[in-house]
């Protein structure tokens, strides 16, 4: 009938029959009508009157009425899924004036994470060359292990890809720590190269040096993690769901990484290499 103001809040003002009038079925059957011709006729005349169980709480946010429609996913990720019904919802369902569909829950959360992700990927590989390049001083340097960062992604791919694992936001933050060790391994890789052409040695030999003698640091690096995230990545129990695609990542990615440091970058590194890089000072040969 009206509204009741309390300060900025609203409350509908309804006006009811007394209970006498509408707590039983025969009292609400029996409620009296005016047709247009003038004449009284009962409820029970116009309708069919029934008991039938319904929502037993109404649910409210932000000043508007809701009700939660809940569906899991299985056997396929939760992107695609919520994508796909979306679209058939949006093609095959007309909705009353006033309402309105919200997609919620862990939908909005991914959303909502791969837009940070959006911003953090290429700030973290932007930090990752100034740091590069401040430690080397030579734009070449920073640009070679940036490309190896560049390619660490391959193997963690392919093991999701092996795995039928789907990407996901835990994936997408194995990456990022993918990166870290990558960067690591490259820096190893690229600074004993350069210790040994500042000692003399030529663009070649000190890459095939550098490949084989730095083997073993490289393999234990990547050991350490790989065998600390298998049992993570192999698990299957409570809780796995979200630490599984993280691990499988790393290992994949730290796995692929280690091929590549060993015989990609070495041969990238021979292709940039010129006579003029600039280098650091040799250190002293261990006596």
């Amino acid at each position: 009938m009206s509204q009741v103001l309390r300060g900025e809040q609203r409350y509908d003002l309804v006006l009811r029959y007394l209970p006498a009038y509408r707590n039983t079925q025969d009292a609400i059957e029996n409620i009296r009508l005016v047709s247009p011709s003038g004449e009284r006729v009962s409820l029970a005349q116009l309708c069919d009157i029934h008991v039938q169980d319904g929502a037993s709480e109404i649910y409210r946010e932000a000043n508007s009425r809701y009700v939660a429609i809940k569906y899991s996913v299985r056997g396929r990720d939760l992107g695609s899924t919520v994508e796909e019904a979306i679209r058939k919802v949006t093609q095959q369902v007309t909705l009353p004036a006033g309402y309105r569909i919200d997609w919620a829950g862990e939908y909005e959360s991914q959303k909502r994470a791969q837009r940070r992700l959006m911003v953090i990927v290429p700030l973290t590989l932007m930090v990752i060359f100034m740091i590069l390049y401040t430690m080397f001083k030579s734009f070449k340097w920073a640009s070679l292990l940036l490309a190896n960062v560049a390619m660490a992604p391959i193997g963690g791919l392919l093991a999701l890809l092996l795995t039928g694992t789907h990407f996901s936001v835990s994936s997408g933050v194995g990456f990022l720590a993918l990166f870290g060790v990558s960067v690591q391994t490259g820096v190893i890789m690229v600074e004993y190269i350069n210790q040994r052409r500042a000692r003399g040695h030529a663009i070649e030999e000190a890459a095939v040096e550098g490949a084989v003698l730095r083997l073993r640091p490289i393999m234990m690096t990547m050991l350490v993690a790989t065998l600390g995230l298998l049992p993570a990545a192999v698990s299957r129990g409570i809780g796995s769901d979200s630490q599984r695609p993280f691990a499988i990542v790393i290992v994949g990615g730290l796995i692929a990484a280690l091929v590549l440091s060993i015989f990609l970058l070495p041969t990238l590194y021979v292709w940039v290499a010129r006579e003029g890089d600039t280098l650091p000072a040799p250190d002293r040969e261990p006596s």
